[in-house]
């Protein structure tokens, strides 16, 4: 039984919304790299996520075909979020965000691309460019990029929905890098913060969330974990314990001990 009032001092003050549109969930998950479509759905599920990416360049667009994955993911279930995964160019990423919406998937986009084949961080300038190109045609942009104050600033000037600094590099998995940048990053946007790529367990995940960043996308963290299903139900509790920890304040650090109990009154 929970205690009077507890419910009411847990609860989020202020839920994930992008868009115009609230989630419940500030866990964001990829759809790539699992074993198959059911592990896949298996997997979304256990995470607890509300919106799910697909890349447009790397999947069968045809939802009637059971070879497509996107046969095996039901809209009414999960928010599909179209992404520019493999795009090295403006051109290229405005014509896949323009076909995903063709398909019928959205006309939301998570905005890619990529500068560098080796690193995969992303080519900024392009990407202003072609975050400008998206909003002016009516898409709600979701721009992943570095951890750079100046070019988040001019993604949200460009009219982006949100924006989404990487933790590291992807699929790297070696989690926040710079936690010092996220935070001034989520303290100067008006626009959502959420943290894309890098995060590769539980504790990054949680350490992100305490940054006091509005959500995490992450894809490899599960697909590539021993137990995709498992680890998908771990980062859920890990997101919602950062987010909490952060909503509750953390005590100060010192240098130095302080007891735990008053010294004052102590028996002789």
């Amino acid at each position: 039984m929970k205690a009077a009032g507890l419910e009411t001092a847990t609860a989020d003050p202020a839920p994930l919304e992008i868009g115009g549109r609230t989630f419940g969930s500030r866990l964001i998950v990829g759809t790539g790299k699992y074993r198959d479509p059911a592990q896949t759905v298996e997997a979304l599920r256990a995470s607890g996520a509300e919106m799910v990416t697909v890349a447009v360049r790397r999947v069968d667009l045809d939802a009637t075909r059971e070879e497509s994955l996107l046969y095996h993911l039901d809209p009414t279930e999960f928010f599909l979020l179209p992404n520019t995964a493999g795009c090295y160019t403006e051109e290229d990423a405005v014509r896949y965000a323009r076909l995903g919406r063709e398909a019928g998937l959205s006309d939301w986009v998570k905005l890619e691309v990529i500068g560098d084949q080796e690193t995969l961080l992303p080519d900024t300038e392009a990407l202003l460019a072609a975050t400008r190109t998206l909003v002016a045609e009516g898409f709600t942009v979701l721009p992943y990029t570095n951890d750079d104050l100046i070019t988040a600033l001019k993604l949200q000037d460009a009219g982006a929905a949100a924006v989404m600094p990487l933790a590291s590099p992807i699929g790297s998995g070696l989690g926040l890098l710079n936690p010092l940048n996220i935070r001034l990053l989520k303290s100067r946007l008006d626009v959502p913060v959420v943290v894309d790529a890098g995060v590769g367990t539980a504790s990054d995940a949680c350490a992100t969330m305490e940054q006091g960043v509005d959500g995490i996308l992450m894809n490899t963290a599960l697909a590539a974990a021993d137990h995709p299903v498992l680890m998908a139900k771990a980062m859920r509790l890990a997101v919602e314990a950062g987010r909490t920890a952060w909503l509750a304040g953390r005590m100060p650090k010192r240098e130095w001990a302080v007891p735990s109990s008053p010294s004052s009154g102590m028996l002789d």
